[in-house]
């Protein structure tokens, strides 16, 4: 994605619409999206009571609704207590929730397995997309017995998956000494163990250090001369910069937005500085605090 044409905001940009019924009935029918032009989806509740796979594991009460598009094709959406929009498949494009909080936060401190999982997974990054192929051996080794140890607890079976196939492939592009696949292998890694973190850490905390990461994809795709894939990054950055803007210091949000503003101008359709776009990316990636919170 390098846009958020379609995209507006419930109540300001448009009318306040419905996501799900707080009592759905098998032949309820509600609007989530109804703006002529722009979007539209209609939704037909089928089945109530459902129980469906979660992150970490049965989830009871899901309801199943039939979804209209504006286009006049149907698919099938599926709405969960305390996830909400739970999962829904349309034409190719798939969306699945992996964590939701609070409803699977965990109480206590992040486990020293999972610190030193993260650890590992963001020490191997600026080494795999370099190419500092004996360094990324190294680290995605670390990385692979950090998460050998680590998923002895107890690991919400999605997000293990996601880390199995991204290590999987951070040893493959490894071992075929390509930087670009490496880099973005490696980032998968990251922000797999930052799924895992979720679950102990507040969500603006885990959203800053996703925006860190993200800074670090578009060295990766800049590198690679990947236009589209800078701006795919830019707009998400965008996005998670939305979710953490209030809980950080104003000067650095300031310097956040003038940096986010020169790298979406350094993928214009008439200017397309990749060697710019690496720079502000640099500045971009660097580790952001929380601002203390008063009593």
């Amino acid at each position: 994605m390098d846009s958020t044409l379609g995209s507006w905001l419930a109540g300001k940009e448009g009318p306040v619409e419905m996501i799900m019924p707080a009592k759905p009935k098998p032949g309820d029918v509600h609007r989530a999206e109804n703006i002529p032009g722009i979007a539209f989806e209609e939704v037909e509740v089928k089945t109530t009571g459902k129980t469906v796979d979660g992150p970490p594991g049965r989830v009871k009460g899901a309801m199943v609704g039939r979804e209209l598009h504006d286009d006049g094709t149907y698919s099938e959406k599926v709405f969960a207590p305390g996830y909400g929009e739970f999962y829904s498949a349309h034409e190719g494009d798939t969306e699945a929730m992996a964590l939701a909080v609070p409803t699977n936060a965990l109480k206590g401190p992040m486990p020293a397995g999972l610190e030193e999982l993260s650890r590992a997974a963001h020490a191997v990054i600026d080494p795999a997309r370099s190419g500092s192929w004996k360094a990324a051996s190294t680290g995605s080794k670390a990385a692979s017995r950090a998460w050998t140890a680590y998923q002895r607890e107890q690991v919400p079976p999605l997000l293990a998956a996601e880390m199995k196939r991204a290590l999987k492939g951070l040893s493959a592009a490894i071992a075929k000494r390509d930087k670009t696949r490496a880099g973005t292998a490696a980032i998968d890694v990251a922000q797999s163990a930052r799924d895992l973190e979720l679950r102990y850490r507040p969500p603006a905390e885990i959203d800053l250090a996703r925006f860190e990461l993200w800074a670090n994809q578009v060295l990766v795709d800049a590198a690679a001369g990947d236009v589209g894939g800078v701006r795919s990054d830019v707009t998400t950055m965008e996005w998670i910069r939305d979710r953490f803007e209030n809980t950080i210091d104003p000067a650095d949000r300031t310097a956040i937005d003038a940096h986010l503003v020169a790298l979406r101008e350094t993928v214009a359709n008439e200017t397309e500085d990749l060697k710019r776009a690496a720079a502000e990316g640099r500045a971009l990636r660097r580790p952001l605090q929380l601002e203390p919170v008063t009593p």
